[in-house]
Parts: C-alpha cells; sequence; structure tokens
C-alpha cells in the first residue's frame, strides 16, 4: 500500500484511512456530511495525490495527444486545460483525464489513479510518433482546495490574481512559498477553486500555510467520501463507475468532449454510433420516494422490465434526497421520464432530471 507525502498528516488528524487505487486514502475525518457543506459554503482541501501524471514532450507531442483523446487539443493554448478521454478499440473508454498545454510542445496528462499503469501502457503503444514520455505520478502531489472562499481564502499565499484565473486555466507560479507550483481553476466539486501540483517535498509546507491562510475562513481537510458526494451532485462521471471499458462517449453524455474534426482511436466507429443514436444513455435521476440508490441496483419500467442499471447513487446532502446517475434504454432518457429503482426487491419510483442536481 502506498502513502502520499501527506498521509501521516491525515492520520494525525483522525482521518479514517482506507486503501484506495492501491494508496492509503483519507475517506472522512469528522463525517461526510459536514464536510460537504464544508466544500459547498465554504473552503475544504483534500488530498488527492493518488492521481496520475504524465508529461508528454517534443515536436509530436500533440500528434499523440490528438491520437489518443477524443477532444482536440489543438485548441489549447498555453495555461489553457481541456477534460478529454481516452477511447479504446471497442467502443469504450480507457479513462479519462485532463490535458494541459505547459509549453508550445509540452503538455501535463492528469489521469486516474485507478488506471495509471493501464494509461501509461496505453498510450505508449500509440505512440509510433516519437513524442517523449514521462511518468511523473511518483514525484508529484496534488491538493484540491474547493469552495465558494477558496480564492479569498488562498489570494495571500500568491503573487498571481487568483480571481483572475478562469474556468480550466491555470498559472504556473509561486505559492505558499515555493516556486513553479501549478494553480489550476479545476476540481471535482462544482463549487470552485484550484487544484495544486506540487513536488512531494514541497506539500507539506504548502498543506500547512494553506491551513494557516484559511483558518479565518473556517478551512476543513475533506475525505474521498465528500468527494464522491459532491460530484454526484454536480453529475461528474467517475470512472470505474459511470464510465469505463465497455461505455461509449456518446452514451456516457460526452459527446461535447467528441471532437470529429479529427482522427482518434475508435473515431470511424463512435462517428458511425453518433449518426445511428445510441440505444442507451447515462441519465441522472432523482428518487421521488425516501430511499439510496446504489452502484449496481437495477432500473425498471412500471411493469417491472428492466430497462437499465445505477451506475453511481447516495443521499444527496445538499438536497436532501436519493439521487443516482445509470444507464437506461433511450425512450427513457428525457427529463421527467417515471422510472423506478429496485432497492431490496422494492420498486422505489424516479425521475429523470437534467444534470447537474445541485444549483447554487
Amino acid at each position: 500500500m502506498k502513502n502520499t507525502a501527506l498521509t501521516h498528516i491525515h492520520e494525525s488528524l483522525g482521518a479514517k484511512m482506507v486503501p484506495f487505487a492501491g494508496y492509503n486514502m483519507p475517506v472522512q475525518y469528522e463525517g461526510v456530511n459536514a464536510e460537504h457543506e464544508t466544500v459547498r459554503n465554504g473552503v475544504g482541501v483534500f488530498d488527492v495525490s493518488h492521481m496520475g501524471e504524465f508529461l508528454i514532450s517534443g515536436p509530436n507531442a500533440l500528434a499523440l495527444i490528438q491520437k489518443v483523446t477524443s477532444n482536440d487539443a489543438s485548441t489549447l493554448t498555453i495555461g489553457k486545460a481541456q477534460y478529454s478521454c481516452l477511447p479504446n478499440e471497442n467502443g469504450g473508454i480507457v479513462d479519462d483525464l485532463i490535458v494541459y498545454k505547459m509549453k508550445e510542445d509540452q503538455y501535463l496528462l492528469v489521469v486516474n489513479a485507478s488506471n495509471i499503469e493501464k494509461d501509461w501502457n496505453w498510450i505508449s503503444t500509440k505512440n509510433n510518433v516519437g513524442a517523449e514520455m514521462r511518468n511523473i505520478s511518483d514525484d508529484y502531489s496534488l491538493l484540491a482546495i474547493q469552495g465558494p472562499k477558496a480564492v479569498e481564502a488562498m489570494q495571500s499565499l500568491t503573487s498571481v490574481d487568483l480571481a483572475a484565473i478562469k474556468y480550466y486555466h491555470f498559472e504556473v507560479a509561486d505559492f505558499a512559498g515555493i516556486s513553479d507550483v501549478i494553480i489550476s481553476a479545476t476540481g471535482y466539486t462544482g463549487s470552485g477553486g484550484f487544484e495544486i501540483y506540487a513536488k512531494n517535498t514541497d506539500i507539506e509546507q504548502i498543506w500547512n500555510k494553506v491551513f494557516e491562510a484559511g483558518k479565518a475562513y473556517g478551512i476543513k481537510p475533506i475525505g474521498l467520501a465528500a468527494r464522491d458526494t459532491l460530484r454526484l451532485e454536480m453529475g461528474f462521471c467517475l470512472y470505474g463507475n459511470d464510465i469505463n471499458d465497455t461505455t461509449s462517449p456518446l452514451e456516457a453524455g460526452l459527446g461535447w468532449i467528441t471532437k470529429f474534426t479529427k482522427q482518434f482511436t475508435n473515431s470511424e466507429n463512435l462517428l458511425k454510433q453518433k449518426e445511428a443514436g445510441v440505444l442507451r444513455k447515462l441519465v441522472g435521476f432523482e428518487l421521488t420516494e425516501r430511499g439510496i440508490p446504489r452502484h449496481d441496483y437495477e432500473i425498471v419500467d412500471k411493469d417491472g422490465n428492466i430497462i437499465g442499471v445505477v451506475t453511481s447513487g447516495t443521499m444527496a446532502p445538499s438536497l436532501n434526497k436519493g439521487i443516482g446517475l445509470g444507464y437506461v434504454t433511450t425512450e427513457f432518457s428525457g427529463a421527467d421520464s417515471e422510472i423506478f429503482i429496485r432497492i431490496r426487491k422494492n420498486d422505489i419510483p424516479a425521475k429523470v432530471v437534467k444534470l447537474p442536481f445541485y444549483k447554487k
């Protein structure tokens, strides 16, 4: 089991630690609902150093990225990031990721912790263009500082105007006394804030200064359980649940990051699927009676016929109702469609809703 550079701090704070993607990670501190609330209304900090980082460089770096990702990375300018995915050859997804344009011929790919080796091997096998690849995952840490008070709470730690960094843009600058830190206006919560990338050797100093600066704003550490409830209220996909090796980006509602203006892995077949229309779609749903939907529960119609499956579900702390994501046949995918979630042999009524569930 790997530790992050901050594991000892989480343990000293009394975090409940669990194994996740081969890492010893904090799942919660004071409790998921309180932590969720902190991020929605104030500012909280996640250690997500288990995520993977690959540096792709050289004159053919863009050519490789264009080949393996679904989005169009040629539109990126230095200081800009984009959400994307790695399609496989069989209509599914290897992983979802964020692509950062660092320099003219250098890109940073940030991938899911559980897929680091899988993604590295996948991209490597596609690299017949001589792009230089470096896996820097074990050298870098990542803090997500999230919430509506993040900008104000962190401003004293940097010379960069944090409020001026637009969503999905970033700066490489001084932060908490460390130079060359990536300050990225991204996150997985829907409540604003930043993700901070720095070397393992610097991250403890950054963590301590972040908590000093944020003290007056009620800053708190946040675990992975609240990370999940926060992302689910936004309808953000989680790899391994809502998207995987068998789900197409078009079925998953990721058509907006699937650009057919270029060729990429399996683009021909995905274009055919787009033209023919998908047979199932990932939708958000709310239970209209009490209950909590969970991963792999069956979704049925009013007559009890199975029409799909739940991929993620929870009791939403901000909404106080059961919500979930799941695949349903296309005829049930429209907003307000009446569906039922089979919870221990009981079919609980639910309705399809437009995402996100949580609206500020």
